[in-house]
């Protein structure tokens, strides 16, 4: 109960224009758990507010910062598409939906993404580059890198 009397006036505001949604990627690859496994996070906000977010243990080892980074862009793109997907189904919502802006921090990860094939070993990893690749093709994503 304290914590509610506290945060009473907290809250996420929007603002009214410019409603564009767009999204931020990132992954822990130096982590100091047992497994080994990175952590993958995106957030998605509409107007300046959140709309959706996550943060999760990735469930494929990276062997790399830029593996690692390319996990988390591929889950952002999922979650990008999906919500471009909702925004169709409101009926008063601009039309065209433009493409979801992901900003990602490594610069290895998107010129990898950038390449249109991916020549790693591990096959868990082309499929999440394809994955983004796909995303880019269709215009339901479009990506920019963050300092």
């Amino acid at each position: 109960m304290r914590y509610l009397k506290k945060t009473i006036n907290l809250g996420l505001h929007y603002k009214r224009f410019p409603a564009v949604l767009e999204g931020y990627s990132d992954a822990d690859w130096n982590t100091l758990s047992d497994d080994s496994k990175a952590t993958s996070g995106y957030i998605f906000s509409i107007a300046g507010g959140a709309v959706s977010w996550k943060s999760k243990k990735q469930t494929i080892l990276a062997q790399s910062t830029m593996e690692a980074e390319m996990i988390a862009l591929a889950t952002a793109s999922e979650e990008a598409s999906w919500l471009r997907s909702l925004l169709a189904e409101i009926p008063l919502w601009e039309r065209p939906i433009p493409a979801v802006l992901i900003h990602c921090d490594s610069t290895a990860a998107i010129a990898k993404i950038e390449n249109r094939f991916y020549n790693g070993k591990k096959r868990q990893i082309r499929r999440k580059h394809n994955t983004i690749r796909e995303f880019l093709s269709t215009g339901a994503v479009s990506g920019s890198r963050t300092h």
